[in-house]
């Protein structure tokens, strides 16, 4: 692992990109966010909640179901618009001298920390390594460290061991785990822990429920960084719809769709892998052990691969964006197996499109 400050990509692009415009009707495998969703018990609560939009937005009752989920109590929960404004809120409200984000991995808290004026290093995971964590690489007087655990893009899930040995006294600790839900049991989850010093966890509801669209997710640290993270935020910062999904989705009902999407996603995950490591003699490569609700790859020629794809009906996820990485990364998303064998044959006609 090897410490970079450097700029020079593109930190505000993301999967959606590839799916606007002339890429609205195209098979999407460039967003992480479950297909088939919200279903339609969620839209019918989001529905049902709509009758209340003259009042201001209430969040007691969406908060105290985050904290009994995770067994909290509730001044350990801050519910926040997505987990892209938690990165903004850590930027802007904690006093940081040495932020260090490890990448490759989701790129918006390096980008939330550059625009609050802050000088950041990049931590590099390689991928002769797995992309796997080593905790002794990062610098030891860094007091803000960034982690993805499931990491997007590069799917990897780190010991939870590992991670919590990153915490130091003085050092804040973010893991995000947006994608935890998407894995069976959610091994290796922080979330919850209260004997790590200075851990804040960020979550998600927009992959696994298809929320993207409402914006919604929370933040779990001590007290005192709640206090702090809430004093930065705008009053009423999650809409009265989003509270009312964020409730629902903590529900037992809810928690046991969840396990169940996430066993599916792993036998999806399987399917996919199997199928692209068919293409090995085509130089293709994928990262293994996958664990996310995504799989990276590295394949000769991509930019033109990912562009012949499109051409046949399907949109990936470039994956020079990510600090760590370059043009020759894909990222998918795992979709059913219909999608994934039709995908496999439009990627068996792109290789070759692109080999010509």
């Amino acid at each position: 692992m090897c410490t970079d400050s450097k700029g020079g990509h593109d930190l505000r692009h993301h999967g959606d990109a590839e799916v606007r415009d002339d890429g609205s009707a195209l098979v999407d495998l460039a967003v992480n966010v479950r297909a088939g969703t919200p279903p339609a018990w969620l839209r019918e609560v989001v529905a049902g909640s709509l009758a209340g939009l003259a009042a201001y937005p209430d969040g007691r009752a969406a908060r105290a179901a985050v904290a009994a989920r995770h067994g909290l109590p509730v001044e350990r929960v801050l519910l926040t618009a997505g987990a892209a404004e938690a990165f903004v809120l850590l930027a802007r409200a904690l006093e940081v001298r040495r932020p260090v984000i490890v990448h490759p991995q989701f790129t918006e808290p390096e980008a939330a920390l550059r625009d609050a004026g802050h000088t950041v290093d990049r931590g590099l995971l390689r991928a002769a390594d797995g992309f796997r964590l080593d905790p002794a690489a990062v610098p030891e007087d860094a007091d803000l460290v960034v982690i993805g655990n499931p990491t997007n893009p590069t799917s990897v899930l780190h010991p939870a061991a590992a991670v919590a040995r990153l915490a130091r006294p003085g050092r804040t600790l973010v893991v995000d785990e947006a994608f935890m839900d998407a894995v069976p049991g959610e091994r290796e989850a922080l979330a919850g822990r209260t004997d790590v010093p200075g851990l804040v966890v960020l979550r998600s509801l927009t992959k696994t429920w298809g929320l993207a669209g409402l914006r919604v997710g929370y933040v779990l640290a001590a007290p005192e960084t709640i206090a702090a993270l809430e004093r930065a935020q705008p009053l009423w910062p999650v809409s009265t719809p989003a509270l009312a999904a964020a409730e629902a989705c903590m529900a037992p009902r809810a928690l046991a769709e969840a396990a169940h999407a996430a066993h599916r996603i792993a036998a999806d995950r399987s399917h996919l892998v199997a199928g692209l490591k068919e293409f090995g003699p085509h130089g293709l490569r994928v990262m293994e052990p996958a664990e996310g609700p995504f799989v990276l790859l590295r394949v000769p020629h991509a930019a033109a691969v990912r562009q012949h794809l499109r051409g046949l009906g399907f949109a990936v996820r470039r994956g020079d964006t990510f600090p760590g990485l370059d043009e020759e990364w894909l990222r998918l998303a795992v979709r059913d197996r219909p999608t994934v064998n039709s995908f496999l044959q439009a990627l068996d006609r792109a290789l070759a499109l692109a080999h010509r």
